[in-house]
């Protein structure tokens, strides 16, 4: 038997389709809600969409815009759920997507690290085990002790970066979050995913239109169109794949 099939499966999608109700305007949706004779538009984002995600395994989802990345990713953190089929999640999740979603504004950086922390299930002895680790990756100084109402956008992200990257995940999803804030900080965040996955007991979810650092680091690849799977394998001939469509 191979590592590969001895490694337990962490994500599976089994025949998943998801569709969203697209009205006209707010006042057609909010009149949908009493009403079942409003029209609106079915718009299907994933498409029967089934695979298997390994512990330890790094797969990239290779897509255009449209293509039903973002969902899949929403569905697996539980911030959608499917039209119809089944998914099964077995970990703890750290998803780099909305880095600054989720934030108290009126709370500091800090109080904002520990609450992300507890709401991703740790208790209290691990969100202190991980404070400085977060502290000194964010680097934001003084401003750690303000509230996030005076943080720039690239602040926040930092801060949701460095709250993702050091909460100690079972499975890490990053969507395009590599290219936050300046050059030496998007150097300083491809460097500890470096370090994240060089444990093989970590999984990767990875969305990027950046196929060399997909390269680097996913060993396999599934290639949508229109929320449909049109190919997964190798990750080199993913990436073939990809180009010649």
């Amino acid at each position: 038997m191979s590592d590969k099939q001895e490694r337990k499966v962490v994500i599976r999608f089994d025949h998943v389709t998801k569709e969203y109700k697209l009205y006209k305007n707010d006042k057609a949706r909010f009149k949908a809600i009493f009403s079942k004779r409003v029209k609106y538009k079915l718009k299907r984002a994933v498409n029967d969409l089934s695979f298997e995600v390994r512990k330890g395994e790094g797969i990239a989802l290779i897509g255009k815009n449209g293509a039903g990345k973002s969902t899949i990713l929403k569905m697996i953190t539980g911030v959608s759920y499917p039209t119809s089929g089944e998914i099964y999640v077995d970990g703890k999740i750290s998803a780099l997507l909305e880095l600054s979603s989720g934030f108290d504004l009126e709370a500091s950086g800090i109080e904002n690290a520990r609450f992300k922390c507890s709401l991703m299930g740790m208790t209290n002895e691990e969100i202190e085990e991980v404070l400085p680790d977060i502290i000194e990756f964010a680097d934001l100084g003084e401003y750690l002790e303000q509230p996030l109402r005076a943080y720039s956008s690239g602040m926040k992200a930092r801060l949701g970066f460095a709250i993702s990257v050091n909460s100690k995940p079972d499975i890490l999803i990053v969507d395009e979050a590599l290219s936050v804030g300046d050059k030496e900080f998007r150097k300083k965040c491809v460097k500890k995913v470096r370090e994240i996955m060089a444990d093989k007991d970590v999984t990767l979810l990875f969305v990027t239109h950046a196929l060399s650092t997909a390269k680097e680091f996913c060993q396999r690849g599934i290639v949508l169109e229109k929320g449909t799977k049109l190919y997964e394998g190798d990750i080199d001939d993913a990436i073939e794949f990809y180009d010649a469509m």
